[in-house]
């Protein structure tokens, strides 16, 4: 059950995870005024650095779970594979608002379909194979292209693998008998990518951000433009889907749900129980973050009304870009960076972000353009 007790400053928020979403929660979480502890294995990971207490040790061991239970007044997670029995141990003891029942939804993907399928709400046509066999008949019925994706631990275009012609099926098929179990699903020829990111409160209340544009490239968000280039038609589907999500799942906390958009139909395609990369521009561009709404659902205050006060693009910095971002904050005025204190800068890792904004959408886009040209 929730937690419907107010946890007030300076109590101690528990944090599993220590990545940059934990990062950015314990910064928003500092600045209200709470007291911060991260589990994660990692010596000085991200949310370490600004953290009070760090519990250095695997996310499943028990013992640094039962740990950070002890010190913490409310728990929350930044990422969705989280061992479910260290989450269910802190929901037993009060401390876990948000509970299991989205994780356990969205660590595997047939169940987080099934879901969605189940709601009624528009997904790709898909289907679950648990061989090579099964993987070719399920493409044979399939219009192409497809994608193939594990059931469970893949992001960022990790765990993946695209069917465009009849030719990629035997290596699919490979795919699928390596991985046990896998979902294929349909390629939308989508017109555009969109996230719908919200809080919802333990009192039932949906506040929603203003919905984001993504881009991808090689899988991965590359840029988020805020607001979105959608119709109002789409603007409503959207939230009206992301409401029966919340509803469902009993979501508290802020929650994303990614969609694509052809014409003006909707096609929901993967979702996050936490604040999500998508979102990072609500930090510059509104009047709460997401980070800051999710701390208040938890802790049971009351959410605050979102206001877009600029448009904004925000723009992944990764490994083999972020040097280069970094040398220029010396002299630079053109948009408000992030970097998350990781060690090591790894090809296709997360090293930070810029968010842009200005009065208007034209404009915002002059100064990304800036950006592009200097950082050729």
């Amino acid at each position: 059950m929730p937690n419907n007790n107010v946890i007030l400053p300076p109590k101690m928020i528990g944090i599993i995870g220590g990545g940059q979403l934990g990062r950015m929660m314990a910064i928003a979480a500092k600045y209200m005024g709470y007291r911060v502890a991260v589990l994660d294995p990692t010596a000085d990971c991200p949310a370490a650095q600004v953290a009070d207490h760090h519990v250095k040790t695997a996310y499943d061991d028990e013992t640094g779970i039962r740990k950070l239970i002890e010190m913490s007044a409310i728990m929350t997670y930044e990422f969705e594979n989280v061992d479910v029995e260290a989450a269910a141990m802190a929901q037993q003891q009060g401390k876990l608002p948000q509970g299991t029942a989205a994780l356990e939804v969205t660590q595997n993907r047939k169940r987080e379909k099934t879901v969605l399928y189940e709601s009624d709400l528009p997904v790709p046509n898909f289907s679950v194979v648990t061989n090579a066999a099964e993987c070719e008949a399920a493409l044979e019925q399939m219009q192409l292209p497809a994608v193939l994706k594990t059931l469970s631990g893949g992001y960022d275009g990790k765990g993946q693998q695209k069917v465009t012609t009849k030719d990629d099926i035997p290596a699919a098929c490979t795919f699928a008998d390596k991985h046990n179990a896998c979902i294929v699903e349909e390629w939308i020829a989508f017109d555009k990518e969109i996230s719908v990111v919200f809080t919802r409160a333990q009192s039932g209340e949906v506040i929603f951000f203003p919905i984001g544009e993504n881009e991808h490239k090689e899988q991965i968000l590359y840029k988020t433009v805020v607001p979105a280039s959608i119709s109002e038609t789409v603007y409503q589907k959207a939230q009206e889907a992301a409401k029966v999500i919340a509803e469902k799942l009993n979501v508290v906390g802020t929650f994303a749900v990614e969609m694509f958009v052809k014409d003006d139909a909707i096609y929901l395609n993967e979702m996050a129980p936490r604040p999500h990369n998508s979102g990072h521009y609500t930090i510059e561009a509104c009047n709460v973050s997401q980070f800051q709404q999710h701390i208040r659902a938890i802790c049971g205050l009351p959410l605050m009304p979102v206001r877009l006060l600029q448009p904004a693009v925000m723009v992944n910095l990764l490994g083999e870009e972020a040097q280069t971002a970094f040398s220029m904050t010396s002299t630079w005025q053109n948009g408000f960076v992030h970097f998350y204190g990781k060690e090591a800068a790894k090809p296709k890792r997360k090293m930070g972000h810029i968010t842009f904004t200005d009065e208007t959408l034209a404009e915002v886009h002059n100064r990304f353009a800036a950006y592009k040209e200097e950082t050729k």
